[in-house]
């Protein structure tokens, strides 16, 4: 009987906290092409066809007991620029490589180490998902890890996963990784 009223409280509970706690602001960045989009709607919906991203959308899902409003923007060039506008406030990035693509690898490491150099998301936990996976010859996670060289710009914790966002491959080992992140659990 204590056991199933422990369990009802800690319901009670932990419905109550999501009222109180305000959803982790997350930025989805990466290179046009690299499969953000495609990763935003197998989170949400579990299945998408993507199309491109023409300027941004933005998603609130829940993952375990942590919400995280999540703001897709476009990896296209002339879009890049605008991603600095939105990084007040942001507790994390997600930051998506083609790991396939090997001949935009430094475009991607040059992008990302130009977010870092904002000061608002110096301190932002950092997820790298190194997606297309199941493509012949993509970079593994220590070929990406030694050319991303994270130590330089990134004074906090970061975390690369292999992914493959249209069957949802290494999408949950990500977001749990992330969930704890920002949560600092």
């Amino acid at each position: 009987m204590g056991n199933v009223t422990s369990q009802y409280v800690e319901a009670g509970l932990d419905r109550m906290a999501s009222y109180w706690t305000k959803p982790k602001r997350i930025l989805l960045l990466g290179l046009d092409g690299a499969g953000k989009t495609t990763l935003l709607y197998k989170m949400k919906l579990g299945n998408i066809e993507a199309i491109s991203t023409i300027s941004l959308n933005v998603e609130t899902i829940k993952y375990e007991k942590t919400e995280f409003t999540i703001w897709d923007f476009s990896g296209r060039q002339r879009q890049r620029p605008l991603w600095g506008f939105y990084s007040k406030n942001t507790d994390a990035v997600i930051y998506v490589i083609d790991s396939a693509d090997r001949g935009r690898i430094d475009e991607a490491v040059h992008e990302l180490h130009r977010v870092f150099d904002e000061d608002a998301l110096r301190d932002c936990k950092l997820l790298v998902l190194a997606n297309k996976q199941d493509q012949p010859d993509c970079m593994s996670v220590e070929e990406l890890h030694e050319k991303l060289a994270l130590h330089r710009v990134i004074r906090n914790s970061t975390h690369i996963t292999r992914t493959v966002a249209t069957s949802g491959q290494g999408i949950d080992e990500g977001m749990m990784w992330l969930s704890r992140a920002v949560t600092n659990k």
